[in-house]
């Protein structure tokens, strides 16, 4: 099916246009929040930005996503999620205000860093909500349509969220002030969200009632076992487990191509013009937004056309050799196509990924499935990072990550299609 035709179809549902219509709010707040926290720490012209900079930096954004995984899996199973999505907005938005006075205030950073930390905490609760919530408005044999444009939309979003932060900077300028008003904007816009959510029935978005299902307060304490046994479920579910492997090689991998172009922007190709850089890294954002876009269209038509087991590992081939191919030259050229490609790509594999645990996984174990999801596609983006801090030259330059990225790919395609592929009926 057409994007345009998937679409219509999921639209056609009121409850389902009310979550879109969140999903959406919040992303494109998210977009200016995460373009104001990032221009502020890796392209302030005051600021040195080294590998172990961008890792740094990567940890404070993604980390909190896997941190409270597992207590997050714990609560949206327990809790009304149509309230998770009323309520975070809400305390999210005040914890941007606040972050926005400390930075006017001059506190240090680690100071305004731990205040960001708590917002991305919030929206943390908030992610995991809208993903568990999306069975509960569509149909079972809509899902492939609806992750193709719900999760992939909002990401378009954040994109478009991410442009208006550039526009916004170029009028406020980067320091303490114009980011200040940046994080304003975001909190509003992501409080708007909450209004929405607020039109949708409180017991609409789940999650089903579980009689056997301990307290929440005997879950806390037992998160260890709680994930493990959350893992043991997806193991049982080899499709779901198989492309989320795949979800989360690609962000390694991924993680490693955003360092490498941080750091080649910020010396290799501007000579530490921080201004310059943010230019040509908002270049490559704008490329990858384009290509996370076009999976949106592509992905329904190609899983249907290959099947969802044979497309993964085509994306992730395709990026590997192509990116590879693009980036290893070291011109300036190539980083914006390679963002082109790895955002095809990578918003393919995610659409399926989503897909593939919401239609396998029961949903009692949703929450959970959602946390390990998100403790994998977070975590191995910052463990990519540090990697990069180890490997990476100071210019950037380094023949090794183009290495490890263009070849990374394929084998994960391997991995996924030997794990996927049915066994052999004995004679």
């Amino acid at each position: 099916m057409s994007f345009v035709a998937d679409l219509r179809i999921v639209l056609q549902g009121r409850d389902f246009r009310r979550l879109f219509g969140t999903r959406l709010v919040s992303q494109f707040s998210d977009g200016i929040f995460q373009f104001a926290v990032t221009g502020f720490a890796f392209f302030s012209p005051e600021k040195q930005t080294t590998a172990l900079a961008v890792a740094a930096g990567m940890a404070v954004l993604f980390l909190p996503y896997s941190v409270l995984g597992p207590f997050v899996g714990v609560f949206i199973d327990r809790w009304s999620r149509r309230q998770i999505l009323v309520i975070a907005p809400m305390v999210r938005g005040t914890l941007l205000l606040a972050a926005a006075a400390l930075l006017v205030a001059g506190v240090p950073e680690p100071v305004f860093y731990a205040a960001a930390l708590g917002v991305l905490g919030v929206n943390r609760f908030f992610m995991a909500a809208l993903g568990a919530s999306l069975p509960h408005v569509v149909p079972p044999e809509r899902l492939m349509a609806a992750n193709a444009v719900t999760p992939t939309s909002g990401t378009a979003l954040t994109f478009v969220g991410a442009g208006l932060g550039f526009l916004l900077r170029e009028v406020f300028g980067g320091g303490a002030y114009g980011t200040a008003l940046l994080l304003v904007i975001s909190g509003v816009v992501f409080g708007l969200s909450a209004l929405i959510a607020r039109t949708m029935e409180r017991s609409l978005l789940g999650p089903s009632y579980d009689p056997d299902r301990p307290q929440a307060r005997e879950a806390v304490r037992n998160v260890v076992a709680g994930l493990v046994d959350g893992a043991r479920h997806l193991v049982g579910h080899r499709r779901a487990a198989a492309t989320m492997g795949a979800m989360a090689a690609h962000r390694f991998l991924y993680g490693m191509a955003t360092a490498l172009g941080i750091i080649l922007y910020r010396y290799y190709f501007t000579d530490g013009d921080a201004e310059a850089a943010l230019r040509g890294i908002g270049v490559v954002v704008a490329t990858s937004g384009v290509g996370y876009t076009l999976a949106i269209v592509l992905t329904p038509w190609a899983t249907e056309r290959f099947t969802l087991e044979r497309w993964v590992p085509m994306a992730l081939a395709a990026a590997g050799l192509v990116s590879g191919a693009l980036i290893l030259p070291f011109q300036e050229w190539g980083l914006p196509m390679a963002g082109f490609v790895l955002g095809i790509a990578g918003q393919s594999v995610k659409i399926c990924a989503d897909t593939a645990v919401q239609r396998d996984v029961e949903d009692a174990y949703l929450g959970r499935a959602f946390s390990i999801y998100d403790m994998l596609f977070n975590g191995m983006y910052v463990l990519a990072a540090a990697l990069s801090a180890v490997i990476l030259p100071p210019d950037g330059r380094s023949y090794l990550a183009v290495a490890i990225i263009a070849l990374g790919y394929p084998v994960a395609a391997l991995a996924y299609r030997l794990i996927v592929r049915p066994p052999v009926p004995s004679p």
